[in-house]
This record gives structure tokens, sequence and C-alpha cells, in this order.
């Protein structure tokens, strides 16, 4: 491989190009924001136990990511490399899939994407404790408000989140754990490079999620239709897969804290999904958050883009 190579580079360092950086952001964002609704059609509409869901498809996951390894040869990380990917691995292959899985059997689509609206800021704060990066300081007022923006519309169209539920519970634990996978899985990416990263957390993580499949299926037999059928196919392929390649190719060019706001629009589509879907009613009050939750993002990232004095510290 050549030096310059993301699958070779012995130190982390970030890639040049902010712009293919969004770009890769919003794909990625696009793929996810499909993942809320597909849980839920698949745990609740189609009575598929959340343990399955959640363990199951990162099995399709890691099956997929095994034959991509394979196939193209790569390199087995080392042993530090395998440290980090376990962090990866705990927060996005298991943390992530199996709480929100538990948690969408009690709450609706639209209540869920209260996940997807306060992880952006769990990101920026977890990759600034990781990467060392400066942001000024209107960065983080545009970011918290984005986040304070995208909850509040989430809430509202969600019936609120007055009176905290175990469901809500979960899902914040979620957020938290997958902001710490996403900022070291981005960190990763330049070591690695960005699909390599996800299928070898994937591969780590594998062991586990089938014996959790396992028990599940034990328990009973997963039951449903096309629909929640084509939902976890989708889960396992595109939301644990497909999806990650590109958001952690995003993260790898950065600047992290940049791109990882670019998901203060997904709560936006992934609303639009649930009424598309799930038949969840969207008012004017769904269309004017959104138009502010995307406002706020894009306000973070010209701030961040325009701010001479932030850094990069190599570790």
């Amino acid at each position: 491989m050549k030096d310059n190579s993301t699958a070779t580079l012995k130190t982390p360092q970030p890639l040049l190009g902010t712009s293919a950086g969004l770009i890769w952001g919003i794909a990625g964002v696009c793929a996810f924001s499909l993942t809320v609704p597909f849980t839920r059609i698949a745990v609740s509409d189609g009575g598929m136990d959340p343990l399955f869901v959640g363990s199951g498809r990162a099995v399709i996951a890691a099956i997929l990511a095994t034959a991509a390894l394979l196939l193209t040869g790569q390199r087995p990380p080392n042993r530090t490399q395998w440290a980090r990917l376990s962090v990866v691995a705990l927060g996005v292959v298991a943390g992530f899939p199996l709480l929100t899985s538990f948690a969408l059997t009690s709450v609706p689509a639209s209540h869920g994407a209260v996940v997807t609206a306060i992880l952006p800021a769990a990101t920026a704060v977890a990759s600034v404790l990781r990467t060392k990066e400066r942001p000024r300081l209107p960065f983080w007022l545009a970011a918290g408000l984005g986040a304070v923006v995208a909850v509040m519309f989430a809430a509202i169209n969600g019936g609120g989140i007055a009176g905290l539920q175990s469901a809500d519970i979960l899902l914040i634990i979620a957020v938290i754990v997958c902001a710490i996978g996403y900022a070291e899985g981005g960190l990763l990416s330049r070591e690695l490079g960005s699909w390599q990263t996800i299928s070898w957390a994937l591969v780590l993580a594998c062991p586990v999620m089938v014996t959790l499949t396992a028990i599940s299926l034990s328990n009973s037999i997963p039951a449903g239709g096309i629909s929640s059928w084509g939902s976890f196919a989708y889960l396992g392929i595109v939301s644990m897969f497909l999806g990650f390649v590109a958001w952690y190719r995003g993260l790898a060019i950065g600047p992290m804290s940049t791109v990882s706001q670019v998901q203060l629009a997904q709560p936006v589509m992934t609303m639009g999904w649930a009424a598309l879907l799930l038949g969840e009613h969207i008012g004017w009050k769904t269309l004017a958050g959104g138009l502010a939750v995307i406002a706020c993002a894009l306000l973070a990232v010209r701030t961040r883009n325009s701010d001479p004095k932030s850094t990069f510290l190599r570790r």
C-alpha cells in the first residue's frame, strides 16, 4: 500500500478536505436516520425480541465485515488498536443497538429521536477530550444551542419527556457510550481506515453478539412479516455496516467536532421517516423545529471552519 493510505498510517493525523468530511458525514447520517424507525418496526410491529434485534443485526454486519476483511487481505490491528477497538465495539456495536432496541419497545420512534438530538453534542465533547481540539466559544454556543433546540423539538413532537422513564435512562446511556465509540472510532479510522475500523470492531464483538442472539432464539423464534424482516435486514446491512463506513470516513477526515454536528439534522430526518413509515403526525411545529435544528447545525459547522485558532494535536 501507499504511504498515505489511511489503512497504513502509524500515527493518527487529520486528513485534508473538510468538505469531503462533511459529505461522508452526511451520507452516514442519511443511513442512520432510518435506524430508529426501523428498530421500532422490528421490535413493535414485528414483535421481535429486542435482544434478537439488537444483537442479531450485529451478527449480520460481522459476517459482511469478515468477508470484506478477508477478500481485501487486511492486516490485523496491533495490541493497542485491539484495546481501542473494544471501546468502539462496546459503544456502537453492542451498547447503542441493544439499549435503543429495549427502549423502543415502550416509546415511539419520535421519542427515540431524542437520542439522535443530543448525540452530536456528546460526540463533540468526547472528541475534544480525546483529540485535544480547541474550538472557541462561538462553536460551543452554536453546538449547545443546536442540542437544546433539537432536544426540545424531539420532546415536543414525541409527546414530552417529563418524568424520566426507564426508556429515557436507556437512551441517555446509549448516547454516552455511542459518543465515546464515535470519537474513538474516528481516531482509529485515521490509522486503520474507515470501513476497516467498524469491521474489526464487529469482528471483535461477534462472539458476544452471537451468544446473545442464540440466547434470544432459545427463548423464542422471531416473528414478523416482510416489513419487520426487511427492517431487521436494513439494520444489519446499512445501520451497522455501510452507514458506519461513511460516518467514520467523515470523522477521520474531520475536523471531528465539525463533522459530528451534521448529525444535529438527523432528528429531523428521523421524524420525517417516522411520519412516512409509521404514520406519525408531523405538523407545522415539526417543520419549524426542523429548520431551527438544521440552522444551528450549519452555524456550528461554519463557526468551527472559520476558527483560525482551532487546533488538532497529535497524540
